[in-house]
């Protein structure tokens, strides 16, 4: 078994070596060649969120991010029918109560009382207020997703900055440690 796990070893570290001798030569021609400017625009996540702020999923299609204006307004959407089924059950229950306080029991509740009346007001009252609150954290979302969507357009990835596993052997006691070396090259 330490035989195997040896010769993985051994094959990973000439591996890498071999990859990341090969990967220097290719960055030094590609970067040679590519010496464009990023322009940056401060003011892309400021429109971004302006635009999601004047009609919910304009942010993301400013970013291109089409994929995500159904997601925002299935979101909203959903928020806003439980919000208005739940507005529309609450004002018959209520109605219904106030009916039965004058005098009528002829509504379509009557095998309710008047206590199952009132809890179910109040249910209904409350689903309306988190469906609401839903609705509005769902449209402050997409503001949100649309300014920092804007702002990691703009953010640099490229080859001179990279990610590498190395593996080193420990002065102290001769073990192997596995250790992650992050690189900017300039």
């Amino acid at each position: 078994m330490n035989k195997l796990i040896s010769i993985f070893l051994l094959f990973f570290i000439l591996g890498n070596s071999f990859v990341y001798s090969q990967m220097k030569t290719d960055t030094l021609i590609t970067t040679k060649r590519q010496l464009k400017s990023n322009n940056i625009d401060p003011l892309t996540p400021a429109k971004a969120a302006f635009y999601s702020a004047i009609l919910p999923g304009l942010g993301q299609a400013y970013n291109k991010k089409y994929w995500k204006i159904p997601l925002v307004y299935a979101a909203i959407g959903t928020s806003l029918y439980f919000y208005l089924d739940s507005q529309d059950k609450y004002n018959s229950f209520r109605d219904a109560y106030k009916r039965r306080l004058e005098g009528f029991t002829d509504d379509k509740y009557s095998y309710l009382d008047d206590t199952r009346l009132i809890s179910a007001q109040k249910f209904y009252q409350r689903n309306r207020d988190l469906s609401s609150l839903f609705v509005v954290g769902f449209y402050i979302l997409n503001i949100i997703d649309a300014n920092v969507d804007a702002a990691l357009i703009q953010f640099n990835v490229d080859e001179n900055l990279s990610l590498k596993p190395t593996l080193y052997q420990n002065e102290l006691d001769a073990k192997t440690n596995l250790g992650l070396t992050i690189n900017y090259s300039f």
